[in-house]
C-alpha cells in the first residue's frame, strides 16, 4: 500500500467569528484570506505543488460532529480508496461515505479520542 498520510491539508476550528479571525490573520500575520479562510502552498519532496488549507468555522457549525472539540485536522492522503479499506479492516470508525469533488477526494473518521479526522486525497491542479 502506498503511504497513509502524506500531510496536512488543513486546520480548522471554530470561531465566534470568522470574518474576524480572517481579519485578525491578515492583519497581524499576513494571511492571504478569502472566503475559505487561507491557503498555503509548498512543494513536496518530488516538487509537486501541494496546498495547505487555514479556515475558521462559525462556532455553531456541525461539520465537526460526532466529535466534540471545536478543531478538526485535514490529513492529505494518497490512495484514500485503498486506505479505507485497510482502516475499516483495523477497526477504525469511518464516518459516512467518500465525497469525490474536481479538487479531490474526502472521508472521515473518528480517532481513539473520538476527534473526527478528515482525510483528503487532493488534486492540486484544481485550485491554480
Amino acid at each position: 500500500m502506498k503511504k497513509r498520510v502524506t500531510g496536512i491539508g488543513g486546520l480548522f476550528f471554530k470561531t465566534k467569528d470568522p470574518k474576524a479571525a480572517k481579519d485578525w490573520y491578515q492583519k497581524h500575520l499576513g494571511f492571504n484570506t478569502d472566503d475559505y479562510g487561507a491557503t498555503f502552498w509548498w512543494k513536496n519532496k518530488e516538487g509537486q505543488d501541494c496546498s495547505t488549507q487555514w479556515s475558521p468555522f462559525p462556532a455553531e457549525s456541525e461539520y465537526f460532529e460526532p466529535s466534540k472539540k471545536d478543531f478538526m485536522f485535514n490529513y492529505r492522503v494518497e490512495d484514500l480508496e485503498a486506505l479505507l479499506k485497510v482502516l475499516k479492516e483495523e477497526g477504525v470508525t469511518i464516518i459516512g461515505d467518500m465525497e469525490t469533488y474536481e479538487y479531490g477526494k474526502f472521508a472521515w473518521i473518528l480517532d481513539n479520542d473520538q476527534n473526527k479526522i478528515e482525510l483528503w486525497e487532493p488534486v492540486d491542479a484544481a485550485f491554480q
